[in-house]
């Protein structure tokens, strides 16, 4: 039987920046954009606001578009992801680099989960994310105008 999964991910800009991250503990993890699963009943506007500070620490942010959605299997696992995406702005000066830790991980690691964050330079800056987190990268970039970011 296949589990269905709500996922929401994260494309955090700060003027021609993305927001990225390593697991410095477990670097085959590969490089993210912030992401994590709904709760049951959550509004997924909601929840990516909600898993983006959980997971960043940043406190500054705004919500400034939905890019789109797609299903991802990993049939190994069993499971379908339902994936959306968002658009973010940091509107707060942001660090360049900074190590946050996740305490409530939703593929129920062991917590604290360390997370090491940076910016990268868009569009030509970033690097090979994770498979599908950069699924939805030309739908921000044709988004991102200078009114749309700092």
């Amino acid at each position: 039987m296949t589990t269905l999964k709500h996922k929401v991910l994260a494309y955090i800009t700060h003027g021609e920046r993305l927001l990225i991250f390593s697991h410095p503990d477990c670097p085959e993890a590969g490089l993210q954009v912030p992401a994590g699963t709904l709760e049951p009943g959550e509004d997924p506007a909601e929840g990516v606001m909600r898993e983006a500070f959980e997971e960043t620490g940043l406190s500054g942010l705004r919500l400034n578009a939905f890019l789109g959605e797609y299903d991802q299997e990993f049939p190994a696992l069993g499971a379908v992801h339902h994936r959306r995406f968002y658009h973010l702005i940091c509107e707060e000066t942001p660090p360049e680099r900074w190590i946050h830790y996740e305490w409530y991980p939703s593929d129920g690691s062991p917590a604290p989960i360390r997370f090491e964050f940076f910016w990268v330079p868009l569009p030509d800056g970033v690097p090979e994310l994770v498979p599908g987190h950069g699924r939805m990268l030309p739908a921000l970039l044709s988004r991102l105008t200078p009114s749309t970011h700092r």
